[in-house]
């Protein structure tokens, strides 16, 4: 996964969403993260060095202190709303691995250039396809379908044609919220 960017929302208070896109797919995975977080990522991708270090340049400096660097990081477990992250390390050949929130790990992935991974499990559950929807009944047949007929889809196709619009505008937080809702309807 690469960072894909951070937005935020008057609705939100004071929370972004980070955006992670898939490097070669096309699934983005939006987590809410906290504003401090979420400017010691921005920070350090704008390449801006505050004159101090920051939390996160100093946990980058005391890895480093015990012959250890970050290898990646890997978004392993999403429960009740709630991401879980694994930070993994080599420490003079040794892996170790520490339990932490992804707004950290990513915070700590960026100072080291570290890869980022997701699971399967996690991005099928909370991961937003981008991919064009495939051809339409309408164009495959070269037809114009009648407005009546228009008029029934399913609330499950309005869902989904408004967790696309949403997508394309970049507006992550609406699509987060229809994607539940598309779950809900398909868990009855």
């Amino acid at each position: 996964m690469e960072i894909l960017g951070l937005s935020t929302s008057p609705s939100s208070g004071g929370a972004y969403a980070l955006i992670l896109s898939e490097v070669k797919g096309n699934r983005r995975l939006p987590i809410i993260i906290g504003s401090f977080e979420a400017q010691a990522i921005a920070l350090e991708l704008e390449n801006i060095k505050p004159p101090r270090p920051m939390t996160h340049d100093l946990l980058k400096n005391m890895i480093l202190s015990f012959n250890a660097e970050i290898k990646y990081i890997f978004v392993n477990e999403l429960s009740e709303g709630t991401f879980y992250a694994q930070v993994v390390m080599d420490r003079d050949g040794e892996i170790v691995e520490l339990d932490a929130r992804p707004s950290d790990a990513i915070a700590l992935s960026v100072r080291f250039g570290s890869d980022i991974f997701v699971s399967e499990s996690v991005l099928s559950e909370a991961g937003i396809s981008t991919e064009p929807e495939s051809t339409t009944l309408e164009e495959a047949l070269n037809v114009e379908i009648e407005e009546p007929v228009k008029k029934s889809l399913s609330r499950l196709e309005e869902l989904n044609q408004a967790l696309k619009e949403a997508i394309e505008a970049e507006n992550y937080e609406k699509a987060a919220k229809i994607r539940d809702t598309i779950q809900k309807l398909k868990a009855n």
